[in-house]
């Protein structure tokens, strides 16, 4: 019974796309001219990989195409080619040509086959004009050799299995490595050779019979064969003084008129790289034993947090209901839930952990970027990364690229100067870009900030008045002028071009990070550069919330949206006909949002200096909260209020508290929305 290789092809998609994140990281560090080798293995070595797998599920042009990519980085581990602007550029051209063939064949659509011809011969044709001098094609890779006396001699017999070829193995690579270990000899086996009728070119069916004298140990010699490793017969053996090649040895030739070369399209087979353990037959569920890790699809993850976050509140129900037991056993089982308490905070810190990622995986895209953007619009930058282990929840992680890709493009466009201006005001010709991640207050805090010409105060405000976005008359401080970028449809720009000037983005930025519970602020100063400080929080799956009180009912406030609490004295609350109630603060006037009245429920106190006034922020605008009191800060489990029952709006879902009952976790940007219905009141 034949495999079925489908149940594999999620996995080597996620592994290849990620393999491809690595070559471009590895691409972009090269140096001209003098590259790092590692480098080069790197790049090789992704190379190799999804040209193996590709061709082992069948995916002809893939590995048709990176069999060209492999044999030019080839000639760049063996310093047969130099390492150019243009070549560098021809090589990210093929991880993005990689990465668009790859996404057709998953989503199961054609790929372009033009681009990656055109691209394919402009890699064939880096290979034929490289500037190295070549050996003629009948020169063998190496001669039998004349070692120094008492080099090591070391006896290699090498045979490939039939399917050596489905793996993406070259065995003409593995002899070009082995002769730069040393004096190489090598003779063929072609006793299993069939007849030319019987012939399968996609079968590797020769043997070789190798003696290599030089000072190099056995580990040097088994590392060229790694990627071969289950897929032929291999035995290495010390011996004495080196012998002459055998009469009949045959010589290996260079790629260009070998007889026997890997396959463009190599059947599908079952190759030793191409499946590895799974689970239920999910995405992402491969398990890697070489890096000691597993992948686990985000549903299990998130079952298993929604578990956790059940057994949480069946303990605080439990320690709830402790505390008001007596007798001889009490204190003895107040101890053990106290005990209970303190294993499951270090299950729900495991269990958060579980699903957390280091930011890398977002910052990972901009080098590329930037590179490709400070080309595009003739400007030097220098892009700086730190941070990039701090963690982040993995839906939190993917939901804050594209708010990083619109500040970082418009640091690069509006910011930072053009080198002549960078020059004349006495800066260095490269601006700087710098995105930096850490923790803060409980919280993450992502900047992006550049050493650019910074924000136009005057120019913004010009542009808001010109738009009608400002009363002409109206006077704002720095930071509600600042805050005008993130209006729909605001931009300074003169042109609109490819890269910003549309009026687009900003406000997508501000929506976006607030929809994850976070805020963003913005620091500039003329001259000098500016710095956008976005705030998140860890997780989406906990907040950390203060409970109010309304009525018999309870709700949750998130802390990141509490500017303050206060108590209000009568002469301190006005009523604006048509705009309901208003209290002064920080020389302003906010409106009064009385929860009671949004949600339709009987308060303890109607008299606005008997309760409390929670000061809070949502989507950019600032109000007070009448509440009856405040009941204690906690951290709860977010439970979807959409999936169990229904949208409701200034709501963002639910919890189940200690007691049992459950509290509706307030959304503060949707109560912004309902604010002027109940000011109108």
């Amino acid at each position: 019974m034949s495999l079925d290789l489908t149940q594999f092809h999620d996995a080597f998609f996620e592994e290849s796309f990620e393999a491809l994140e690595s070559m471009e990281a590895a691409l972009l560090k090269l140096d001209v001219g003098a590259p790092e080798p590692e480098l080069i293995n790197t790049i090789f070595r992704v190379a190799h990989s999804i040209k193996g797998g590709s061709a082992t599920f069948g995916f002809s042009e893939i590995a048709s195409f990176t069999h060209s990519l492999e044999t030019l980085l080839d000639e760049l581990r063996g310093n047969r080619m130099a390492v150019s602007v243009a070549l560098s550029d021809l090589l990210l051209k093929s991880v993005d040509a990689m990465r668009s063939m790859l996404r057709a064949v998953q989503a199961k659509q054609p790929i372009d086959a033009q681009r990656t011809a055109d691209l394919q011969f402009d890699l064939e044709l880096a290979i034929a004009n490289k500037n190295a001098p070549q050996a003629p094609a009948s020169t063998p890779v190496s001669t039998p050799a004349a070692a120094a006396d008492g080099a090591p001699v070391w006896k290699i017999a090498f045979r490939p299995h039939r399917k050596f070829f489905a793996s993406g193995n070259d065995p003409l690579r593995m002899l070009r490595e082995l002769a730069a270990l040393g004096s190489l000899s090598v003779e063929i086996d072609a006793a299993a050779l069939p007849s030319f009728a019987e012939l399968d070119p996609h079968e590797c069916h020769l043997a070789w019979r190798i003696e290599l004298a030089g000072d190099v140990g056995e580990a040097s010699i088994r590392e060229v064969f790694d990627w071969a490793e289950g897929d032929c017969d291999l035995s290495i053996e010390h011996s004495g003084a080196p012998q002459a090649a055998p009469a009949t040895a045959a010589p290996v030739t260079t790629p260009e008129v070998a007889a026997v070369t890997t396959p463009d399209a190599a059947p599908a087979a079952v190759a030793a790289a191409a499946p590895r353990a799974g689970n239920d037959g999910a995405a992402s569920s491969v398990v890697g034993g070489d890096s000691g890790s597993i992948r686990v699809s985000v549903e299990k993850i998130d079952e298993l947090m929604n578990t956790v976050g059940e057994l949480v509140i069946t303990q605080a129900m439990l320690s709830q209901l402790g505390t008001n037991l007596e007798g001889p056993s009490a204190d003895q089982l107040r101890s053990g839930l106290a005990q209970l308490e303190r294993n499951m905070r270090e299950l729900q810190e495991t269990v958060m952990r579980v699903r957390m990622l280091p930011i890398s995986f977002v910052f990972s895209r901009f080098p590329r970027m930037v590179r490709d953007l400070a080309q595009r619009l003739g400007k030097q930058i220098e892009l700086k990364l730190t941070g990039e282990q701090t963690e982040l929840d993995k839906t939190v992680l993917e939901k804050i690229g594209d708010p990083l890709v619109h500040l970082v493009r418009n640091s690069i466009d509006h910011g930072i100067e053009k080198t002549e201006a960078r020059i004349a005001a006495g800066k260095a010709a490269a601006g700087v870009v710098h995105l930096d991640a850490c923790h803060r207050g409980g919280n993450i805090a992502v900047e992006v900030s550049d050493d650019g010409g910074g924000l136009n105060r005057d120019r913004i405000l010009a542009k808001a008045r010109e738009r009608g976005l400002v009363d002409a008359n109206a006077t704002l401080t720095d930071e509600q002028i600042y805050d005008l970028i993130f209006l729909p449809g605001f931009s300074t720009a003169e042109q609109t071009t490819d890269v910003s000037g549309r009026g687009v983005g900003m406000d997508v930025v501000r929506r976006n990070i607030k929809e994850l519970g976070g805020k963003i602020e913005v620091r500039t100063e003329r001259g000098k550069g500016s710095r956008f400080i976005i705030t998140l929080p860890l997780t989406l799956a906990i907040v950390d919330g203060q409970s109010v009180a309304v009525g018999h009912e309870t709700y949750i406030v998130p802390l990141t949206s509490i500017i303050e609490s206060l108590q209000l004295k009568p002469e301190q609350v006005n009523r604006l006909s048509g705009h309901g109630e208003v209290f002064a603060f920080r020389g302003n006037y906010l409106p009064v949002v009385r929860l009671h009245q949004i949600f339709g429920i009987e308060p303890r106190t109607r008299d606005l200096h008997e309760g409390l006034v929670v000061v809070v922020e949502g989507e950019g605008s600032r109000f007070g909260l009448f509440v009856d009191d405040l009941l204690g800060q906690q951290q709860v489990v977010i439970k979807s209020l959409e999936t169990n029952y229904g949208h409701v709006d200034g709501v963002s879902g639910a919890t189940i508290l200690g007691d049992g009952n459950v509290a509706l976790i307030l959304d503060l940007g949707g109560l912004t929305r309902v604010t002027s219905q109940c000011v109108a009141a």
